[in-house]
């Protein structure tokens, strides 16, 4: 099959032991972000299977009607990304591994790591000490504060574990169900939101984006923070009302943030509303990015592929399509 791989942005899948996988198929990888449909339409003409690399291009029923060749899109996880109406109605199959019971480890450690740079100052002092300076800000301990965890999920289940570690005493916020598993695994569940977001100080989001939960933190939420708090986003900048964050960062609560999430991505412009931020910590969405993450997700992705290939497919989000070819 002639096979496309969109925003490989440091040509990285080649380079696993996974991408063996694709022998024998005909593989362009592009490394480049691009939106313009005109510009996607024509480079995927000829294409019979795209691979996504999560939500970094949407694929939108006015895009699946110009790729009359496409039979495939192969990716892992969620996909508000994809119309999947429109892949049904052109016999394009959608197949993504959901995996229920394997959470994203990398993304638990990133978003531990930012809460340590964060509260360290270490790209303040890093910095300071590559311009010949010595120590530029004293940073702050996590042991004995309170840690937030907004979500318990499989991502948050983890994080909550590490704040552990380190001696944090962990609070849980989620849906009733997640607040319920929370209690089953020792940990306290918070009173309500709105005690959670003015007793935390790191508070930290693990959820999916979807429409119940887009916008969940609110500007209210966020005024309720303490002064001295960190607020830690890794997983969606949807999650948090448009433009709550800054105003809020900019108020003085919560008093800085750690955040690996955008709302458009990628982002190039330094003037950015929260790069340009000082008691901002960012990362460009690297939580999920790295080599043994990758290897695990695309050596399902890539699996999914082969199952096409040999006419038994495997994690259909619409069967349908398959059954019409």
């Amino acid at each position: 099959m002639k096979i496309a791989i969109l925003d490989d942005w440091f040509d990285t899948l080649r380079t696993l032991p996974c991408f063996a996988k694709l022998a024998g198929h005909v593989v362009t990888i592009y490394t480049d972000h691009v939106e313009d449909e005109d510009e996607l339409a024509r480079r995927l003409a000829e294409t019979e299977a795209i691979v996504l690399i999560r939500e970094r291009t949407s694929i939108r029923s006015s895009l699946v009607d110009r790729l009359p060749r496409l039979r495939l899109i192969s990716q892992r996880s969620v996909y508000p990304h994809i119309d999947i109406d429109a892949c049904t109605r052109n016999g394009v199959l959608v197949c993504s591994n959901m995996h229920a019971d394997t959470p994203s480890f990398s993304t638990a450690e990133l978003a531990w790591a930012l809460i340590l740079a964060a509260v360290r100052k270490i790209p303040e002092n890093a910095a300071s000490l590559r311009a010949g300076k010595w120590q530029a800000a004293v940073g702050h301990t996590l042991r004995g504060k309170t840690l937030g965890v907004y979500g318990f999920g499989r991502i948050g289940a983890v994080v909550a574990g590490y704040g552990k570690a380190f001696g944090m005493d962990v609070l849980i916020w989620a849906s009733e169900e997640s607040r319920k598993k929370a209690v089953e695994a020792g940990y306290q569940v918070a009173a309500g939101k709105d005690a959670f977001f003015a007793d935390s100080d790191v508070l930290t989001l693990h959820m999916r984006l979807y429409p119940a939960t887009r916008a969940i933190v609110t500007a209210d939420d966020l005024a309720r923070m303490k002064t001295s708090a960190l607020f830690v986003n890794t997983s969606r900048a949807g999650l948090v009302e448009k433009g709550a964050l800054e105003k809020a960062l900019r108020l003085g609560r919560p008093g800085s943030a750690a955040v690996d999430v955008f709302e458009n991505e990628p982002v190039r412009d330094p003037a950015h509303p929260l790069l340009d931020l000082s008691n901002v910590t960012a990362t460009p969405h690297i939580g999920y990015v790295t080599y043994e993450e990758w290897d695990l997700q695309f050596t399902d992705v890539f699996d999914q592929i082969f199952a096409f290939d040999q006419g038994h497919p495997i994690h259909m989000v619409n069967p349908d399509a398959f059954n019409r070819n």
